[in-house]
């Protein structure tokens, strides 16, 4: 019987602790109105603590790659899953809105920086020569899917019980992760003594070991790809990206069902309904991006998200659960299949070696995207007593977007 080559098992443990670190930073959505019927908080505030994280994790991303470079990947995964857990256990303490945005804001936006930016490139470039792009959709999928499918769980218990349930729950699984990272994550195949898979000659194996200082590496890495109009197109497309999703979607639809008198659980429950199709819809995306013209098939994900978002204002008006449904299979097919085709954009254009910063970089304007709507968005309710014009502008935005990311000019040679 064939062994089971290495690389799948960094993949399946990399995927859970994606999924785990996405549980901790999506279940703000469903915390939201909690913690201000506990605390008396402003929405605008508790929006603006998410709207932190998003952001931070985002912005840590090209100095959490360069780190990956000077400390190892294990070492790395161990800190941010420490970080993410000592995170969790000062949110049962916590009882001024400063500290929501502290422990919220900063530590869990540092924490979860890892693992939602650029470990996924990092796994798919160093441990894998081919499949790169199913592994990266795997592990793009995983991104989403864990942000999204534990929602109606953790719901439930909040409905039921209390969020400090709930909080307890997410507490297990980070706990779980660690023990899994601590175990069985290896830094690269050459310290266990294999190839990447996929690679038959040892000499094509990159050996280069960083010794800077990670600041300076990640910042030499984007004085490189400013001078780029592909990184500004990309950075920009991922700006719309991140307000389109983990803004928009991840941090205020539960709240806005809700407006409408549809019960969190329900709603929670749409939003999960999401990460499982997302799941198929991003990993489907890591294999056609292996296949077809990156470029296209950015155009045809922002064209049909940017469709998707302007039906559900009026979904939510008719309050037509099948319209719903529909919605949520529809988005979360494409909730982030963008993210394999500008992986593979970004390695195509800068090389293995630098794509993983680079990509980093990128993925920070996504996060900086997604903090703009997760505050914005929270500010918008509170003037308008409605998301409505928050979802209609985010559809606007992402249909203008397709017709950027064809601009972006056709690699002749694809590295796969």
């Amino acid at each position: 019987m064939k062994r089971i080559h290495y690389s799948w098992i960094i993949l399946l443990i990399a995927f859970f602790s994606i999924i785990v670190a996405g549980i901790i930073r999506s279940s703000s959505g469903v915390f939201i109105v909690p913690f201000e019927n506990e605390f008396g908080w402003d929405r605008s505030v508790i929006s603006f603590a998410f709207a932190l994280s998003l952001f931070l994790y985002g912005v840590s991303g090209p100095f959490m790659a360069a780190l990956i470079e000077v400390l190892g990947l294990k070492k790395m995964m161990v800190l941010a899953m420490t970080t993410l857990l000592g995170g969790i256990l000062l949110t049962f303490a916590m009882e001024q809105a400063w500290q929501l945005i502290f422990i919220w804001g900063v530590i869990i936006g540092l924490g979860s920086g890892l693992f939602l930016t650029v470990l996924s490139p990092y796994v798919a470039n160093r441990w894998f020569e081919k499949r790169r792009g199913l592994a990266v959709g795997i592990l793009t999928a995983s991104t989403a899917t864990g942000q999204l499918i534990l929602l109606p769980v953790l719901a439930v218990i909040i409905e039921n019980y209390s969020w400090r349930w709930a909080i307890a729950l997410i507490l297990i699984l980070t706990l779980i992760m660690l023990v899994m990272i601590l175990l069985f994550m290896k830094n690269t195949p050459r310290e266990i003594g294999i190839l990447p898979y996929g690679l038959e000659d040892e000499g094509q194996e990159s050996t280069v070991v960083q010794k800077k200082n990670p600041i300076v590496i990640a910042f030499q890495a984007l004085l490189e790809a400013v001078r780029v109009k592909a990184f500004w197109l990309l950075a920009g497309s991922f700006f719309i990206c991140g307000l389109s999703t983990n803004g928009l979607i991840g941090t205020h639809f539960v709240s806005y069902c809700m407006s409408y008198g549809i019960p969190v659980i329900t709603a929670a429950s749409l939003l999960s309904f999401m990460g499982i199709f997302d799941l198929i819809g991003t990993t489907i995306s890591g294999w056609l991006s292996d296949r077809f013209d990156n470029r296209w098939l950015l155009f045809w994900y922002y064209s049909l998200r940017g469709a998707s978002l302007l039906l559900l204002p009026y979904a939510l008006y008719e309050g037509s659960i099948t319209l719903l449904v529909i919605f949520s299979i529809f988005y979360g097919l494409d909730w982030i299949a963008t993210v394999p085709p500008t992986i593979s954009i970004s390695r195509q254009v800068f090389g293995i070696e630098k794509s993983g910063i680079i990509y980093g970089w990128i993925f920070a304007s996504h996060q900086a995207g997604a903090a703009v709507a997760a505050y914005g968005d929270g500010l918008t309710y509170k003037l308008f007593s409605s998301y409505t014009w928050a979802f209609f502008l985010a559809g606007i935005f992402c249909v203008l977007e397709s017709l950027f990311v064809i601009l972006i000019k056709k690699s002749k040679k694809q590295i796969l």
